[in-house]
């Protein structure tokens, strides 16, 4: 059988995924080729010629893309940070705009030693795996209310610490509860949070409404409630000097930061777009 070129593979997987309106045709293309080929996606250009059977399996996954199966389901991993997460059925997949939320929360642990770091909603766990392996003098908590989310933050942590990075401390717990966390209270140096935020009724892709659970993405009060539970546990959990970030809807821009600004001890509130220029999260320091 004779060798194709693997750019065609791709320039054919990018087209596909294209005509079925894949927000990232091209991108999505060459990360499932590099995983059929077990590379890393820098090292495409390094195999010119594959075999008929790697075309195939590229165009059997390219398929299922193009069905809108989220890629991260269909390669089995998802990054944020310097790390990447096992992500699937039953947990939310992290999104290439909480790297931004991440990077301000790295700054502000700068010149601490040994800060203490809490993850609500954690999810898969990979905010508070990706500070616990950039930092890791940090003593990092992990909280979600979701069995199926617990299981696969497990999955992901002890795969971390096999890595050789810290081991994070997840807990099943919920953020609406007072009492979560309260041993901490005016402790922490660093909380994070991308909550549960879409308004109930938003139109989403079909990868977000038939893939992610929906108690991870939608909240009632216009996707504001789980919000106000974590801007409370936030004021009360920080320590002086401490920071928040919480990852917002695109339309919270002006009532998210309003939420932190009606705490008196939190200050220097502020709004950050994502990547592509909306509103996606808010930050404040605790005063």
């Amino acid at each position: 059988m004779k060798r194709q070129p693997l750019r065609l593979a791709i320039l054919e997987a990018t087209r596909i995924l294209e005509q079925a309106g894949v927000a990232s045709p091209r991108n999505d293309a060459e990360l499932i080729a590099a995983h059929v080929l077990g590379v890393e996606r820098g090292r495409l250009p390094l195999v010119p010629l594959v075999d008929p059977s790697v075309v195939d399996a590229i165009g059997q996954l390219v398929t299922q893309r193009a069905k809108r199966v989220p890629l991260q389901h269909l390669i089995g991993w998802a990054a944020l940070g310097d790390i990447t997460v096992a992500v699937g059925s039953g947990v939310f997949v992290p999104r290439p705009e909480t790297e931004l939320l991440l990077e301000w929360g790295l700054d502000v642990l700068k010149g601490r030693e040994f800060p203490v770091v809490v993850d609500l909603c954690t999810g898969s766990g990979a905010l508070a795996l990706a500070v616990a392996n950039a930092r890791p003098d940090a003593v990092v908590y992990a909280v979600d209310n979701d069995a199926h989310a617990l299981a696969w933050a497990r999955h992901n942590a002890d795969a971390r610490a096999e890595a050789g990075d810290t081991q994070i401390r997840l807990y099943s717990g919920d953020v609406t509860d007072p009492t979560v966390f309260a041993e901490l209270d005016g402790l922490v140096d660093l909380v994070l949070c991308n909550p549960p935020y879409v308004p109930e009724g938003t139109a989403v892709p079909p990868e977000v409404a038939d893939y992610d659970p929906p108690q991870a993405v939608f909240a009632s009060g216009g996707g504001l409630a789980v919000i106000r539970h974590v801007v409370t546990a936030a004021a009360r959990l920080l320590r002086p000097g401490g920071g928040v970030a919480i990852e917002h809807d695109d339309t919270h821009g002006s009532a998210v930061p309003g939420l932190l600004q009606a705490r008196r001890v939190l200050t220097d509130v502020r709004d950050h777009p994502d990547l592509t220029g909306r509103p996606r999260f808010v930050t404040a320091r605790r005063g």
